[in-house]
């Protein structure tokens, strides 16, 4: 197969770094694409599963623009409904009646929910659920999970990370994951003093496998949360509506008293979401929180569109039909040549790792190799399908993967 090459991408990124810091910043950044020559860094259009960059490349995507694009890009119901609002209007002086449409389609969906507010980012939602944790229990600490994210505000940074200060996680408390008794104990240790317990339905830290809650796990964590008044908090930015359409709570069997949502919940335009149940209405209610473009009638239009096709659909399940596809297919071509690749989370979001090098430099070349031949792998973060992902993609993907063992079997002289 012919390998990329990206000059133009190249010489975009040194423009960038003489005007942008880090010429490409955050998640974005081509700091964890090892090696970043292997990469492109810019896109210049997309279509489905797939993208091409700016050197005219072609690649079946994996990462789906870090979530956001459940249905593929570029869907055309989707992209109807976001073009025909803008037609109408798009940010007004007032709310648009959308919003109320939304907030009924989802309160319908969402199981144990009783309304909704939309901001625009993950990180708004998470830290205003955050602020109504601790209005409502008039309590300072907010436990949560070694490793996990839930965006960049200050108290969501692990300490070491530039730009903060002592005080901004002197009231966060990190546990591990799956130990309910860890949080037993800072309940023991902090009384009446714990606001909130956030965590992700299930485990994806960087770098590191994704791992499922333990038997009884959640049911643990739920009923510490009720005898103690803590607000328990499911950060569903990412997982949300690609394991269960009721909410990744839903799919767990646990009932959270607020949820995050955001990434897929209008395939790729800006909203997010914060939901709560009846009794945190009043405690939301009176948190002054609020954006410039919050209110915008075009990402409302393309959720209420993107939800009704993922329920058509039945979204979750084909994402994870065609996950297991992908997945089972790449674990055999690693076999085939040798090698052990370890996949972990749910289908439609797994974190895959070559385990015979415990030092990732053979993943990450295998990925690297599979990118420049067209079927974009990152390395050290989980990666993502969609509904738009076809037989011919999963095709195409496992024989580019196979040419890849190859190469890097060769480098590593694995026999």
């Amino acid at each position: 197969m012919q390998t990329y090459q990206y000059p133009k991408s190249q010489a975009l990124f040194q423009r960038a770094v003489q005007v942008i810091p880090c010429g490409i910043y955050g998640h974005f950044s081509p700091a964890p694409l090892i090696p970043a020559t292997d990469y492109p860094f810019y896109t210049e259009k997309a279509k489905g599963a797939r993208f091409w960059d700016v050197d005219g490349n072609e690649f079946v995507d994996y990462m789906c623009a870090y979530g956001p694009m459940v249905l593929g890009y570029n869907h055309p119901q989707v992209d109807a409904a976001a073009a025909a609002q803008v037609a109408a209007g798009n940010c007004f002086t007032g709310a648009s009646p959308l919003m109320v449409e939304l907030a009924e389609c989802l309160v319908d969906m969402i199981s144990g929910m009783d309304w909704a507010f939309f901001a625009k980012n993950g990180g708004d939602v998470t830290n205003y659920a955050v602020m109504a944790a601790r209005d409502a229990t008039c309590r300072k600490k907010i436990v949560m999970i070694k490793g996990g994210y839930h965006g960049v505000a200050p108290w969501m940074q692990a300490p070491g990370h530039h730009g903060l200060l002592d005080d901004d996680w002197r009231n966060i408390i990190r546990i591990d994951w799956n130990d309910a008794a860890a949080f037993e104990r800072v309940i023991q240790e902090h009384p009446k003093d714990i606001a909130a317990f956030i965590a992700t339905p299930y485990h994806v830290p960087a770098f590191s496998d994704s791992v499922m809650p333990a038997e009884g796990y959640w049911k643990k964590i739920e009923t510490l949360c009720r005898e103690n008044g803590i607000i328990l908090i499911s950060d569903d930015i990412r997982h949300g509506f690609r394991l269960d359409l009721k909410g990744s709570h839903h799919h767990f069997g646990f009932q959270p008293d607020l949820v995050c949502f955001c990434k897929a919940i209008a395939n790729g335009y800006p909203i997010s979401a914060l939901m709560g149940t009846a009794a945190m209405k009043p405690m939301v209610s009176r948190i002054f929180y609020t954006g410039s473009y919050w209110f915008q009638s075009q990402p409302m239009a393309a959720a209420l569109t993107t939800l009704q096709e993922l329920k058509a659909v039945d979204g979750p399940e084909k994402m994870r039909v065609i996950g297991e596809k992908l997945g089972n297919g790449l674990v055999s071509a690693a076999a085939r040549h040798g090698f052990d690749l370890r996949i972990t989370g749910a289908p439609a979001m797994p974190y895959l790792r070559i385990t015979d090098d415990e030092s990732l430099m053979l993943h990450q070349d295998w990925c690297a190799e599979c990118t420049k031949r067209g079927a974009y792998f990152t390395p050290h973060h989980n990666w993502f399908v969609s509904t738009a992902h076809t037989d011919e993609d999963i095709e195409k993907t496992l024989a580019i993967a196979d040419e890849a063992f190859q190469v890097v079997r060769k480098k590593y002289n694995r026999l």
